[in-house]
């Protein structure tokens, strides 16, 4: 029986097997790398602010059509991953199934997307240890935080798998301790301040099913899209996880109806004890719910948690970023050096180069913030979008070239259920996140920036491809 593989040798291009980089990685860790890209300051901070704007239930609303888009996506995603289990995945899977130009445009856009949240992280981590060092300077803590990521990230990908498992763990626990005392508290068996007995349900439907209109939900669910980006980390680690045929659907499935219940039922919660015109970005929602239940040093203990969510953020942006210089090196896109490894199997000179990126974007949020970081950051914003457009592209056509070059859908070791209506979905959906940000004034600008921007990329594709021509002829 011809395996799935086996296409990539006749529909592309060839692409080195990779022998520099090892498969240390199982289930456990794919899982917990995808948690750590998605569970974040979002959650923590800035989901206050969106029930504020929704109402409580056109946030969980948002929140469960986010989480059905999402699961679209990673199943097309996991089709591409099982029969070709490559670093930088969706770049690569880009690049065969819909062009190379598509192909480096994503891989840039994705790029810059981790390389401008690192200097953010770093910031945001110094700023949190201030609160407890008020004598020490942000930008110290922020050079130790700097130096243990880079350390974690080059001593080897067990190295930065294990303190991702680590790092997302605590993320993972609040949440579950915030759903489970907020279900107490919501029946009653735990007092709650303000209430004379069980809060139960009723803040979910006060003043109306959409008390802003639905316009708000509308632009809701564009924000909450982007909330749950961070799950194709599994494809990026595809090319570095052990048995991928059997550990990436497995992660995939046990990714995302977790994150589904996480995320949907830290919303449930906070819209049933905060009432929704009380909620903000004053505090973390989940330290005005733990407040409320009389638990001590709440602050304390959800500052510990953000702290451990911003260094996961980082660690996972580092490795995505470093993986995605080696993977367009490793195709020659770029040059050859990216792609050297040290000996420990990690692409050493595209971690040096991704935290320098991230240092610069650190810088531009200082002296350019209103200019060049403004735009860099709008871009990044729509870049997961356009990722997932892509992995839905790819997989349709990977499906209908599989079939063309007279193989089975039985070979493949795992398929999309329902296609091509599956992968359709995804590909409207995602598309429509983002051509529909036109409508929201406040992401607007994002559009008008990545256009330029991503015609930029094709351009400089066409460019270095010419080059490329010239030095071989």
């Amino acid at each position: 029986m011809t395996t799935p593989q086996s296409t990539t040798e006749t529909t592309s291009e060839p692409v080195s097997s990779e022998p520099s980089l090892r498969r240390k990685m199982g289930t456990r860790h794919l899982m917990m790398i995808s948690f750590g890209g998605v569970i974040g300051t979002g959650l923590f901070l800035s989901s206050g602010y969106t029930i504020s704007q929704a109402g409580p239930f056109g946030t969980v609303l948002a929140y469960a059509v986010g989480a059905v888009l999402v699961y679209l996506v990673m199943m097309c995603l996991g089709e591409l991953s099982v029969a070709m289990p490559q670093t930088g995945a969706f770049h690569v899977y880009a690049t065969r199934f819909i062009g190379p130009g598509t192909g480096f445009t994503v891989a840039v856009l994705y790029w810059l997307t981790w390389t401008i949240a690192l200097g953010s992280e770093f910031t945001g981590a110094g700023l949190i240890m201030q609160q407890w060092f008020p004598d020490t300077a942000v930008w110290v803590w922020s050079a130790v935080f700097i130096v243990l990521i880079v350390t974690l990230n080059a001593i080897s990908v067990r190295a930065f798998a294990e303190s991702e498992t680590l790092l997302s763990g605590i993320k993972v626990a609040a949440i579950i301790l915030f759903i489970v005392l907020g279900v107490l508290a919501i029946v009653g068996i735990i007092n709650v301040r303000g209430y004379d007995g069980a809060p139960g349900l009723s803040n979910l439907t006060d003043g109306g099913l959409f008390p802003n209109g639905i316009g708000a939900v509308f632009a809701t669910m564009l924000t909450v899209t982007f909330a749950f980006s961070g799950t194709e980390l599994i494809g990026i680690t595809a090319g570095e996880t052990k048995d991928p045929t059997r550990t990436v659907p497995k992660a995939i499935h046990a990714t995302l109806w977790r994150l589904t219940v996480f995320f949907i039922g830290s919303i449930i919660v906070m819209a049933a004890l905060i009432p929704w015109k009380e909620a903000g970005v004053d505090e973390s929602p989940f330290v005005t719910v733990f407040r409320s239940m009389g638990i001590p040093f709440a602050a304390d203990i959800m500052n510990f948690v953000i702290l451990a969510a911003i260094l996961s953020a980082a660690n996972s942006g580092l490795y995505a970023s470093t993986r995605m210089l080696w993977s367009l090196s490793n195709e020659g896109t770029i040059p050859a050096v990216f792609r050297r490894t040290n000996r420990f199997g990690v692409p050493s000179v595209a971690l040096a180069a991704s935290m320098v990126g991230g240092l610069l974007a650190l810088l531009s949020s200082v002296y350019a913030a209103e200019t060049l970081y403004l735009v860099l950051v709008s871009i990044s914003g729509l870049a997961v979008m356009l990722v997932w457009v892509a992995i839905a592209w790819s997989q349709l056509n990977f499906r209908r070239r599989w079939i063309a070059e007279g193989h089975s859908v039985t070979e493949l070791a795992y398929r999309v259920p329902g296609y091509p209506v599956v992968p359709m979905l995804a590909l409207v959906m995602s598309l429509a996140s983002c051509v529909l940000i036109v409508f929201d004034p406040n992401q607007r600008a994002a559009l008008y920036w990545t256009v330029p921007f991503v015609a930029l990329c094709y351009l400089a594709h066409a460019v270095l491809k010419r080059r490329r021509r010239a030095v071989t002829a």
